[in-house]
């Protein structure tokens, strides 16, 4: 098939019409590839933020990580 999927993402403001997320910021790149294991993955924003992971099981959140104990590439952060 070959054919990717679609990631819709959709903004959240606050009630004074500020954006809740302040930065994403691209952790891996072609040039170097960032992996962390369970244990390791960073907590953004004291756990307020998220990384996102690609896993053998996926993509996910840090938190989905933990959950299920894997770890992987961080891809990105979101504060």
């Amino acid at each position: 098939d070959g054919q990717q999927g679609i990631l819709r993402v959709t903004l959240k403001y606050d009630l004074d019409g500020q954006s809740i997320i302040h930065e994403i910021a691209r952790t891996s790149r072609p040039g170097l590839r960032i992996y962390s294991s369970v244990d390791k993955l960073p907590r953004v924003l004291a756990g307020m933020g998220i990384a996102i992971v690609s896993t053998s099981k996926g993509v996910m959140s840090d938190n989905n990580c933990r959950e299920a104990k894997v770890g992987g590439e961080i891809i990105c952060t979101v504060s």
